[in-house]
Order: structure tokens, then C-alpha cells, then sequence
């Protein structure tokens, strides 16, 4: 009898912004994020940046100002329902936003060719000036 292969689901890459109560510690906030990064199943550690207590925009609720965690993680879609679920869930999460990178902002991917051809331009810019 042959063994079934458990195939692992597909990965996307995503952001996801959090936006925590500000009167919470920082290791509070690292368990958290252990907790809900453990419900998404990474396969690699999520890539966090804190960028730590600041003025919210507006009021939301009774929070004037929140903890920012910007997080970089690669998640199969099938674990993302659970995900936002929990983080509604938890009253510590004032706010939060899981966006799809569809692609890396930048200049437009060029050719081989089109590089050679603004490469040759740019030098017969520069040959001309030296006239």
C-alpha cells in the first residue's frame, strides 16, 4: 500500500499590521506575537519590525495611541480565517490589516535587452557632453 503524500499548501507572502494597546509591555507584545504567528503555520519566521508607541490618527475606542508591529510572513490562505479570527478576538488588538504582496514596489522589471539599449543610450549621452 502506498503512502500518501501530504502536500503542503501553497504560500503566499503577506503584511500584516498590527496595531496594539500602547499601556501593554513589550514582552506581552512579543508572546502575541509568537501566538498569532504560530496560528498561520509559517514555515519561516515572520520578518517584524516594531515600530513601537505612537499618537494614533484619530480616536479608535478609548486608544489615543497604539503599538505598531509591521510583520513579513509567507501563509498558506487555508490559515488565515483562524488568524483573524483570534486577533479580533483578543481586546489588546486595537487594529489590523493583512495585505497580499502582489509584487515588490520599484521601477517596472526590464529586459536584457531594454537595459543594453538605455545603457548604450546613457553612454552616447555622456560622449556628447564631453564634446
Amino acid at each position: 500500500m502506498a503512502t500518501l503524500k501530504t502536500r503542503m499548501a501553497p504560500t503566499r507572502p503577506y503584511e500584516i499590521v498590527y496595531i496594539f494597546d500602547s499601556a501593554l509591555e513589550d514582552a506581552t507584545i512579543a508572546e502575541k506575537l509568537e501566538k498569532f504567528h504560530a496560528l498561520l503555520e509559517l514555515a519561516e519566521p515572520a520578518e517584524i519590525e516594531h515600530w513601537g508607541r505612537r499618537q494614533l490618527a484619530y480616536k479608535i475606542g478609548r486608544h489615543e495611541a497604539g503599538y505598531y508591529v509591521i510583520a513579513n510572513a509567507k501563509a498558506s490562505p487555508a490559515t488565515l480565517p483562524e488568524f483573524e479570527r483570534a486577533l479580533k478576538l483578543d481586546d489588546s488588538v486595537v487594529r489590523y490589516m493583512v495585505s497580499l504582496i502582489e509584487r515588490v514596489l520599484g521601477a517596472p522589471k526590464l529586459s536584457d535587452e531594454e537595459l543594453a539599449a538605455r545603457a548604450a543610450a546613457a553612454d552616447d549621452d555622456d560622449d556628447e557632453d564631453d564634446e
